[in-house]
This record gives C-alpha cells, structure tokens and sequence, in this order.
C-alpha cells in the first residue's frame, strides 16, 4: 500500500525585513522566489515562497516577514533547524562562498554519514547545509551558483522535544515515517524512500529552554499529501487518533490541514496540486504581487500597506 504522507512539502518561519529575507534566500543561498503573496490570515504581511524552479514540493521554505518582529528564542517544542540539501562533493564551494559573504558557520560536521554545515539567517533562523549522494532534484539556476553545486530542496527538519517517544509514535503510526537511524539523542525517520526531503529528525532535549516564537523561528512543518483524497484519509487518521484536525482549508496553491504534534510543534499536511502556476506562468513565478480572490477588491489598499520588495 501506497504511503498517504510523502515527505516534507515545506517549511514556514517567520522573519522581521521582507527585503533582507529576500537578498538572504535568493541572493545568498540561490533559490527562486516562485511567489509573492500575502498571509491570507494577516493579509497586511506578506508570504514569499522559496524553491526551486518550478516551486516542486519539497524544495519550499517559505516566510511570514512580519516588519520589526521581535526575535524569538530556540527551544524544546519547535522545529529547531531547517537543513537544505547540497551535492555530495559541493561542500567546499560553501564554504567558501560563505566565509566569502562574511556569513558566520560552522562545520562541516558528520551525522549519519553525511556532512553538515550549520550557519542562520538574518534572523537567526537555524538552517543547514547538508552533502547528499544521490539527489537527482535540479536546482534553480540563477547564473551566480553554478548548477552543479546548487541547492536541491529540502534535506531534513529537525524538530526539539521535550520527549521524543509520543511524536515518534505519531509519526510512525499515522504520518508513514520509519525509523532509519539514531545517534545520541537524535532519531531519523524517513516517510516512503529514504533519500533527501524525506527525513524529520527528532532530538530528545528535556534540559532545554522551551522555546519561544519570533522573528527567526519556524512557524509550522508541513508534508506532502499526493491529492485531496490522500489528504482527507490523513485527516480521517488524526482524528481517530485523538489530534484536534483543522478542516481543509484552501491555499490557493495546495490544500491544508493543521494539527499540533504531542511535542507541540504544529504540522500541516498539504496537497501537491495544484501548484504555483495556476495563477502566473512558470517563467515569470514571484515576480509580481498575487493575491487570493477574496482579497482582489482590496489591492489598491493591501500593495499600499506593504514594504517595497525587489527581487532578481
């Protein structure tokens, strides 16, 4: 039987200058701004969306810039860091692109017999370079990172908890996960294939702080349902198993259901179509405000309220 869960979708954080997050994800690290919307519960702020060149689910992180955000604190109950998935042998390339930018990092380190690079953005979110065998995904090509050492999506999300057995029993029985390693106090899982965009690591860190939501912190996990119907039998799932299940809630972009994991980070699940091309074609994706239609009468308003933004 096919798995409901298919990996990571992406990955939403929270961050203080639109126009900083912009220079720092397309500019630094070289991925594609695929769209430029607002959050549609706060639609004064916007929601960029990062990928690659299509915007294929797993390669998304995305950000509710919010001006001024105060930063929040790192800590049990969130998604601690964000890790990207690189090519095996473009860990120099990063290294020196980094310390070439002034951008503080540390590593590479090994875990699981890959290596690591750990360095934060302009806020102090917590990512991850991670040098994967294998990852055939293709990046965005930008003309600054050459393609064979270009970002290829999402790695890996690791999440702190307090205690790591309740959320492994969720994610084991009713999300499709399998445990595929452990070390230490940090437990892999992998949802279908075991290869990048698939793995949630979770680290048992019960001496922590708790941690504290801002300006460079995650905001929600979210994984991939194939369609609508996958999606409605996760949902079936959750709520046989106990979990508070939102109802479906149309993105636009894909279809999503939130619920909060027993560790307290909140997840989503959400559909892979339609996509970010029902409402811009594929080569001009994040180049101009889109707005969902409920918010189409108040343009004039919403695009006078939000910061300038320029994007390559």
């Amino acid at each position: 039987m096919e798995n409901l869960v298919n990996g990571l979708h992406h990955v939403t954080a929270l961050a203080s200058d639109p126009q900083a997050n912009v220079e720092f994800y397309t500019g630094l690290l070289g991925l594609r701004l695929v769209k430029r919307t607002v959050n549609f519960d706060a639609p004064e702020v916007y929601h960029l969306y990062y990928g690659n060149a299509d915007g294929s689910p797993g390669t998304i992180m995305t950000f509710f810039p919010y001006v001024g955000l105060p930063r929040g604190r790192a800590g049990t109950g969130q998604a601690s860091s964000t890790a990207f998935s690189i090519p095996e042998r473009s860990i120099e390339f990063w290294l020196d692109r980094l310390a070439s930018r002034g951008v503080e990092h540390h590593g590479p380190e090994g875990r699981f017999d890959e290596a690591v690079i750990t360095l934060h953005d302009q806020d102090g979110l917590a990512l991850e370079l991670v040098a994967s065998a294998g990852d055939r995904r293709e990046p965005w090509e930008n003309g600054d990172i050459p393609p064979e050492h270009g970002i290829r999506g999402c790695h890996s999300v690791t999440l702190m908890e307090e205690g790591y057995e309740k959320t492994a029993g969720l994610v084991t029985t009713l999300m499709d996960h399998h445990l595929v390693a452990e070390k230490g106090n940090r437990f892999r899982y992998a949802s279908g294939t075991e290869r990048p965009g698939h793995f949630i690591d979770l680290v048992c860190a019960p001496e922590s702080r708790r941690g504290l939501q801002g300006a460079g912190t995650v905001h929600h996990v979210a994984f991939s349902a194939r369609s609508d119907g996958d999606q409605l039998s996760v949902r079936e799932r959750l709520a046989r198993g106990g979990f508070n299940v939102t109802p479906v809630i149309d993105r636009n972009y894909f279809h999503s259901i939130y619920f909060r994991e027993p560790g307290n980070v909140l997840f989503e699940v959400a559909t892979n179509p339609p996509g970010f091309a029902v409402d811009e074609p594929f080569a001009s994706l994040g180049s101009t405000l889109k707005l969902p239609p409920q918010y189409e009468p108040h343009r004039a308003a919403i695009e006078q309220g939000l910061p300038p933004l320029t994007a390559k």
